[in-house]
């Protein structure tokens, strides 16, 4: 395995980690699950602080809402497959990008 696919495959396993715990953290203060109605509350203060939490937030809810529609819906093969990979470069991206900041912030080598 060369270092590029190993520094992908970490920045995607922290990028789920991350945005699962948001998600979880987000359900534990407010007793309710986040998802991207957050956005749909109109224009108020805590509508534009929902935009950076979904950022990082969204390859957990993609994923969720996939495999729940998977399971409740019938949803086809293809669709699953479609969404399982939009949340998994989403999630490499930000992943990448929380790995970034932690090595400017001297807290990674």
């Amino acid at each position: 395995m060369t270092p590029e696919t190993l520094n992908s495959f970490f920045s995607i396993c922290i990028g789920f980690a991350l945005a699962g715990a948001l998600v979880n953290g987000y359900q534990a203060l407010s007793q309710r699950t986040a998802g991207f109605g957050l956005l749909q509350e109109g224009v108020a203060p805590k509508t534009f602080a929902a935009v950076p939490f979904l950022v990082f937030a969204a390859p957990f809810i993609i994923m969720r809402n996939t495999l729940r529609g998977a399971r409740l819906e019938s949803r086809r093969v293809e669709f699953v497959m479609m969404a399982t990979i939009i949340a998994g470069f989403w999630s490499m991206m930000s992943g990448t990008f929380f790995l970034m900041t932690l090595r400017a912030a001297g807290v990674l080598a």
